[in-house]
């Protein structure tokens, strides 16, 4: 680390309310004197309240400092000291955008960061550019897919994120400072510094200058939560072994339970975000301008279909390891229940037949895995996995698998009617790395624009799922929308196939996406970029209004 004295990251803006914002910010160092200055003349100040993170992470997987290749400094996990500050700002005045700049301090020497601008919660009637975005996960596309944001749109007044932050969120260099440029706070903040290389042409990418100006709203993606702790000897496969909490129950006790199933810790510790009463920061509900926005909690493992070299499956688990259960993974697990009747169910019903949410101009949901797409992560259903053991006439173990009955799938047997008997009119998601949208037969709008990153694509023309077993089964869908909407074509400029037919969705490494959301004209508006041309302009795509 150099001597100078620098700030982790840029401030950040959290959690609005009528007269105030958090500001955010982090270091490398304890230090003191943590300060927001703000107003026209920078001439008011707030103290920051400091903690520190508690489970960030390196290890010989990292990309961080002189680490460019495994193994090349750290050889298993090792702790990074990181702490966070965060200002409440409290006296602001409505509809009033004020400059502002934090300062920290340690040893002596004062760092101070550039300045930027902050706003209270915005009222009613107030028109708003909000960017829906998710999937960042340190993918090649990132920085170049922010950075257009900033060209296109310029300021935006808010930042919607649909899950899967960063890939392994305990890994402290994911979020401020991986040495190949494109982590998550940099790319974010105009930090970024990746380069990408288009047959010989080297481009780099800095990002948006983004969240330092409008606060973000997340939601959990499977990629926020980490598995057993310590257990393995490194983070991506602590990151990989995960149990359900029932099982974990059974085999280690309340007490360690957390550290034995797993948690989402460093992400709670990360953000400032509203809370729900059961759910805490897990799944929440917001006003924000004209808008209510539900945040759902509804993701699960992400598992592979094989298992080949040990590898803890969908659908079944390594022979390696049937006679060992405490080494299982249980299938593609749920995290937080949200079938009817449960803790979460009970939240959303009740959110939907607030006040807030029924006089609510926009009605939107957001949450990580899609209800409806093309990609390949909707299947198997999200429902809990069905054990099936097999043993043999010693009564050993010879099998163990994992069946998702398609007719048990909760965000569509049970939550869906939900949004649609309370007239939402956007449901917003990512997970498969594309971009494709919907409309239910009641005029619902679903959206999917996670072609941030890299895509693995889209089960649509000839291309089937690579991830549906060959159990002969119409629980396994391979082609389409499992749960029957047909994808709507873009309106205004589709990519065309091979075939020269018009394609109903994007998943490219090259061609990315964003979309914003404008509440002046009550519409949702689709981007494309090529990231092989720097210099070219942003294509409007796709836009449909919200009604």
């Amino acid at each position: 680390m150099s001597s100078t004295l620098k700030l982790l990251t840029d401030p950040f803006l959290q959690l609005p309310t009528p007269t105030g914002i958090h500001v955010v910010w982090f270091t490398e160092f304890a230090g003191s004197q943590h300060t927001v200055y703000y107003g026209e003349n920078l001439n008011l100040s707030t103290g920051a309240t400091t903690t520190k993170l508690t489970r960030t992470r390196e290890d010989q997987n990292s990309r961080v400092g002189n680490q460019s290749e495994d193994r090349q400094i750290y050889k298993q996990p090792v702790t990074r000291d990181i702490w966070r500050h965060e200002a409440k700002i409290t006296n602001l005045a409505p509809g009033v955008r004020v400059n502002y700049r934090v300062t920290s301090t340690d040893n002596g020497a004062t760092v101070t960061s550039d300045v930027f601008t902050l706003a209270p919660l915005p009222v009613i009637n107030t028109p708003l550019k909000i960017l829906l975005t998710s999937d960042h996960q340190i993918k090649p596309m990132v920085a170049a897919n922010l950075q257009k944001v900033t060209k296109a749109i310029g300021k935006v007044d808010a930042v919607w994120f649909a899950g899967d932050l960063v890939n392994i969120p305990d890994r402290a260099s994911e979020w401020f400072d991986d040495n190949r440029g494109n982590a998550f706070f940099p790319c974010l903040q105009g930090r970024g510094n990746y380069e990408m290389d288009w047959d010989g042409t080297k481009i780099t990418y800095t990002g948006g200058e983004i969240i330092q100006h409008a606060p973000m709203f997340t939601c959990i993606g499977n990629h926020e939560l980490m598995g057993r702790f310590a257990r393995e000897d490194s983070l991506n496969k602590e990151f990989d072994d995960t149990i359900p909490r029932n099982i974990a129950r059974k085999l280690y006790g309340e007490e360690y339970l957390k550290d034995n199933s797993f948690n989402t810790d460093t992400y709670e510790e990360i953000f400032t975000l509203p809370e729900s009463e059961t759910g805490g920061k897990t799944y929440y509900a917001t006003t924000f301008g004209d808008i209510r926005l539900v945040v759902l909690y509804a993701t699960n493992m992400w598992r592979f279909v094989s298992t080949e070299d040990g590898r803890k499956g969908k659908y079944g688990e390594p022979k390696d390891d049937l006679e060992n259960p405490e080494n299982w993974g249980y299938g593609q697990i749920i995290y937080e229940p949200i079938a009817k009747g449960s803790t979460q169910y009970n939240w959303l019903e009740a959110e939907l037949n607030s006040l807030e949410f029924q006089q609510a101009k926009y009605k939107v949901v957001m949450l990580h895995h899609p209800p409806h797409t093309l990609g390949d992560n909707i299947v198997p259903a999200y429902t809990d996995p069905v054990q099936i053991i097999e043993h043999d006439d010693n009564g050993n173990i010879k099998d163990v698998r994992y069946e998702y009955p398609k007719n048990a799938d909760y965000l569509m047997r049970d939550v869906i009617p939900l949004l649609e008997a309370a007239k939402v009119q956007l449901v917003f998601f990512g997970h498969s790395h594309l971009w494709n949208r919907f409309t239910s037969a009641s005029g619902m709008h679903f959206i999917e624009t996670s072609n941030v990153g890299n895509s693995y694509g889209a089960a649509f023309g000839n291309r089937k799922r690579g991830n549906v077993p060959t159990m002969g089964s119409n629980d396994y869908i391979e082609m389409g929308d499992p749960n029957g909407l047909e994808p709507v074509i873009p309106t205004l400029a589709p990519m065309f196939s091979e075939e020269g037919g018009k394609m109903p969705y994007i998943s490219s490494n090259e061609v990315t996406v964003f979309s914003i959301f404008d509440t002046e004209t009550s519409t949702i508006s689709s981007y494309r970029f090529d990231t092989r041309k720097p210099e070219s302009e942003v294509i409007k795509f796709d836009e449909f209004k919200l009604i």
